[in-house]
This record gives structure tokens, C-alpha cells and sequence, in this order.
């Protein structure tokens, strides 16, 4: 697990993520823990490392 640093894109406060980082590529919903609202991330990691972390909105697909 990789713990990385993203602005939430409905309040944009700063806010902690866990990153799996033995899957190369991520695509999930979950809250912002600031305002509750649904965040689409879009993860790619390339050999455990995180290269990659879109935090967009929910209907951004």
C-alpha cells in the first residue's frame, strides 16, 4: 500500500488515499472523507510504484 496526498475535486481540501499498489490499473468511487462526496479515482502503477492518480468527479467517466 502506498498512502499519497490528493485534493478533493468538490471542496478541495487536501485528503489521504491508500493506493493498492499490486494492481497496475484502478478505476473506483469512494467519499471524500472532508465532504462526503463520491470521488472516481483513476490509478496506474508501474512495478509497485504509484505513477499516476486522477480524483475527478463522480460523472466524470
Amino acid at each position: 500500500m502506498d498512502e499519497k496526498t490528493i485534493q478533493c475535486p468538490y471542496c478541495w481540501e487536501l485528503i489521504t488515499v491508500l493506493v493498492d499498489t499490486s494492481v497496475s490499473e484502478q478505476d473506483y468511487i469512494e467519499d471524500c472523507s472532508v465532504c462526503c462526496h463520491p470521488i472516481h479515482f483513476r490509478i496506474k502503477v508501474d512495478e509497485g510504484e504509484t505513477v499516476e492518480i486522477e480524483a475527478l468527479h463522480e460523472d466524470a467517466f
